[in-house]
């Protein structure tokens, strides 16, 4: 960890965040208004929130995660500070295992409870004997007030049938609120223990299963009554689905499973070794063989294809699939998906697709090359490539459209002679033949970028890299959120357009949405009060609280236009101040990262 920090110190100094603060000592344009912590989750992370400032935020590391230890035996016991002993040097804020017999009774310490966890996310995540940790809950902050937006998970029972703990097994994520009040996102079934099953060995074994994975929902009363998306397709496993954007007047897009993935078809089917093997089931029950032969797939369980559906109030929506960017070749069993990821308020999406290398294919071969996933618009019942000419790029997304029919995204491509993943946006409603994507400047020619969101005015907000330093797991390069006007083509770093007090307080990671009222959804890391697993404060020898780096979701609201003007003094103070801040807890800094992948898939 020492050698990390001294890494990203040394390269600090040459980091574009440093010419940002040099160039930008002018009035702030943005004032912060932070929903606060949240008491069960250390990490929070924002998603869209809609004109009124109604928020749908995420969050991660749960405090006093409900392990149960009844279910453990005495070798995962050993297994468990067997790991906790070879990892927690290299873990921040943790030590070696310090109370075995505690653990054992199921009343560990917070410094133990983390290592349980820790254990069963990343030595038991694919093997159904162990409990599942989704560890991703979903909260609305309406109003001023954040609240939990509980979807399916369920409680835990004692012995006497009552119920104890949420199993936090779900991946539960809000993904907006509409103006009109629908919201709207994904969300898992929960694990649950099933009965004792005893094999031809005489050993008994419980499997931990649930209904189904990822399900698109919407509501159009804050959670009260929630309606699924069924999946198209849903033999073994249940299918997939989710929810990504919706418009003001409820026309939703996602994607749905439609297929099943061959390869995972035949092993399930198998009658020689697969869950169809007398053999097999003489030793696990076929749903639990199923749900193994899930979690331990290298491939794609389901081909998924984009979805458009106007949502009923009674929960009676009908799917419309999108198509595929290409059509396979009949023999052609490899998955190939759609994803619709934003609508505008003409019905028009966009989202991205698998595609063939060679854009120009209209008879494919059995194994056509096709290694990306483009970014695409789906109009008049066509799905239309958005990157043109594929020899010199490699995948995209267009994540967001506006009503002006103006799509934005990232692309990697090569700039420089270097692979590079740029920030784009795209007009839609000119013909086909005359789509040429538009790549603005951003913090410097090396740094990847995308953009989020964009709003009917032309502002469009994201995130890009820093710096310049060459990247690895043990050094990534640090990202800001930055807001673009395509009118005026100005590109300024949403760092620089906050109050130079500010500036002290929060980093801003990345933006998520901007709506029609100029309001940003953003993440950014604070300094708070340390707390362990347990949510409890951590306290150093001399008992004054320790502190740490965390993510959290927060709005940036427009502020007069006499705001705040930060000085030449103020800016030579934030130089010095950018070149240590957010060093001293780069573990969340690394988090950050986990989540995203988490909320990204």
């Amino acid at each position: 960890m020492r050698k990390i920090v001294k890494n990203i110190i040394a390269l600090s100094a040459s980091s574009a965040l440093i010419i940002s603060f040099i160039q930008n000592v002018n009035a702030a344009t943005y004032q912060i208004i932070d929903p606060g912590a949240v008491s069960n989750a250390k990490y929070t992370y924002a998603q869209q929130q809609n004109t009124s400032g109604d928020m749908a935020i995420s969050g991660t590391s749960v405090y006093n995660f409900p392990v149960q230890f009844d279910y453990l035996s005495d070798a995962d016991f050993d297994e468990i500070r067997i790991y906790a002993l070879a990892n927690f040097q290299s873990v921040h804020a943790l030590n070696d295992i310090e109370d075995v017999d505690a653990l054992k009774a199921g009343n560990p310490t917070a410094n133990d409870l983390a290592w349980a966890v820790r254990w069963l996310q990343n030595t038991k995540g694919s093997d159904i004997e162990y409990q599942k940790v989704g560890d991703t809950i979903a909260m609305t902050n309406v109003g001023g007030v954040t609240d939990d937006y509980n979807l399916w998970d369920t409680y835990f029972k004692d012995e006497n049938g009552i119920n104890t703990d949420l199993t936090r097994s779900t991946v539960d994520i809000i993904s907006g609120i509409t103006d009109g009040g629908i919201s709207y996102g994904t969300a898992t079934g929960p694990y649950l223990p099933g009965d004792v099953f005893t094999g031809s060995d005489e050993v008994e074994h419980v499997f931990w299963l649930r209904e189904y994975g990822n399900r698109g929902f919407y509501s159009y009363d804050q959670g009260t009554q929630v309606y699924q998306i069924t999946p198209i397709e849903t033999e073994y496993g249940g299918g997939t689905s989710a929810v990504l954007d919706v418009n003001e007047a409820g026309v939703a897009v996602g994607f749905s499973s439609y297929k099943l993935t061959q390869g995972y078809k035949e092993l399930i089917e198998n009658e020689t070794g697969g869950c169809a093997d007398p053999d097999t089931l003489i030793n696990l029950p076929f749903d639990a063989c199923v749900a193994q032969a899930r979690l331990s797939s290298s491939v794609a369980v389901y081909h998924t294809m984009a979805f458009k559906a106007v949502l009923d109030p009674n929960g009676e929506s009908v799917v419309e699939p999108l198509g595929l960017l290409v059509e396979p070749h009949v023999d052609d069993e490899r998955s190939h998906s759609s994803y619709a990821l934003a609508v505008n308020a003409n019905g028009v999406v966009v989202g991205y697709a698998s595609g063939w290398y060679d854009e120009s294919v209209t008879s494919p071969t059995v194994t056509q090359a096709g290694n990306y996933e483009y970014a695409v618009v789906y109009k008049n019942g066509e799905v239309i490539d958005l990157t043109g000419d594929h020899a010199d790029k490699g995948g995209s997304r267009a994540y967001d459209i506006n009503d002006a029919g103006i799509a934005v995204g990232h692309i990697t491509t090569v700039i420089e002679g270097k692979i590079v993943q740029k920030f784009f946006h795209v007009d839609t409603t000119v013909p086909t033949e005359d789509i040429a994507l538009v790549y603005p400047d951003d913090f410097f020619s090396g740094s990847d970028s995308t953009v989020r969101s964009i709003n009917n005015a032309g502002l469009m907000v994201g995130e890009g890299e820093i710096e310049a330093h060459n990247e690895s797991t043990q050094n990534p390069r640090r990202t800001a959120a930055f807001v673009y006007d395509m009118n005026s083509e100005i590109f300024s770093s949403l760092n620089d357009l906050i109050p130079c007090s500010d500036r002290l307080t929060y980093d801003i990671l990345e933006a998520r949405g901007i709506n029609d009222a100029g309001m940003i959804s953003a993440t950014a890391i604070v300094k708070v009060d340390r707390r362990d697993a347990k949510g409890a404060l951590m306290l150093d020898n001399s008992g004054n609280p320790l502190t740490e780096d965390v993510v959290r979701a927060i709005s940036l609201e427009l502020m007069p236009e006499d705001g705040e003007v930060c000085t030449a003094e103020e800016a030579g103070k934030l130089i010095r101040q950018g070149a240590g801040f957010g060093f001293g807890s780069l573990f969340a800094l690394l988090s950050l990262f986990g989540l995203r992948r988490k909320l990204m898939k």
